[in-house]
């Protein structure tokens, strides 16, 4: 669970949630990550760091420059995490569903009877 807890923090800034966007797309140095922010390389720096160690990405040694890109583990974490929550929230509304389609025929019957037979 510390993953996750390091995960969520990681994910709760804007601009790394905007730099795991751009890996989404491919690998990339920290001067291509940089380029969008009106921020300095060492504060894009910082927030691959944070990233690095909540293990949202990786990086790789390629002579001077270290490529980032996505880390499949933590995330694979955060969307099971996540996936729980989609099927806790699906059988919430299965239940609401069949509620109210029970409800339902019974309110209309009910309506008519009041209405003397006829839908007015």
């Amino acid at each position: 669970m510390q993953n996750l807890d390091s995960a969520f923090s990681a994910l709760s800034d804007p601009t790394r949630r905007a730099i795991l966007a751009r890996l989404a797309l491919g690998e990339a140095t920290v001067m291509e990550l940089a380029k969008p922010f009106a921020m300095t390389q060492p504060a894009v720096s910082r927030h691959l760091r944070v990233l690095e160690s909540a293990g949202l990405i990786v990086r790789r040694s390629e002579g001077t420059r270290r490529p980032c890109r996505l880390a499949r583990p933590a995330l694979q974490s955060v969307d099971a995490w996540l996936d729980m929550l989609r099927v806790a929230l699906e059988k919430n509304y299965e239940r609401l569903d069949a509620l109210l389609a029970e409800t339902t025929p019974e309110t209309k019957s009910e309506t008519n009877s009041e209405n003397g037979g006829t839908n007015r």
